[in-house]
């Protein structure tokens, strides 16, 4: 059974989607970005927009009753590979089993609301 998740701790949907759905046990997370969900300011510093990203995606995952463990796949999009360093470094922090998702990083023309950096994932439930 599909269902939807949402969560005032991560930003509100910007357009016709949800912040993420469960189908049998997996969840489906939409890309998130640097927006802080209280305010809605994007954060535009790299690494503290990398770190926005994350716990936006650690409140979804936290709503759906897991966790960064549960993660088997993302996506991340950079408006610039230069800053794939950086948010490398950031991203793995957050998984502290040491078993890390499959992946793919690409660099993107333009992202929604001209943000430099928006992650998406898969977990497992």
């Amino acid at each position: 059974m599909k269902k939807t998740i949402n969560t005032l701790k991560a930003p509100q949907a910007i357009g016709p989607y949800s912040q993420a759905v469960s189908f049998n046990n997996l969840l489906f997370i939409s890309g998130q970005i640097p927006a802080n969900p209280e305010t809605r300011e994007i954060v535009t510093e790299i690494s503290d927009a990398t770190h926005q990203v994350m716990k936006n995606l650690q409140a979804i995952l936290s709503e759906a009753g897991a966790s960064f463990s549960n993660v088997v796949k993302t996506t991340i999009f950079l408006k610039d590979m230069n800053d794939f360093a950086v948010v490398n470094e950031i991203y793995a922090s957050y998984f502290n089993d040491g078993i890390y998702p499959a992946r793919e990083t690409v660099q993107v023309a333009k992202l929604p609301s001209d943000v430099n950096v928006e992650i998406s994932m898969i977990a497992h439930l």
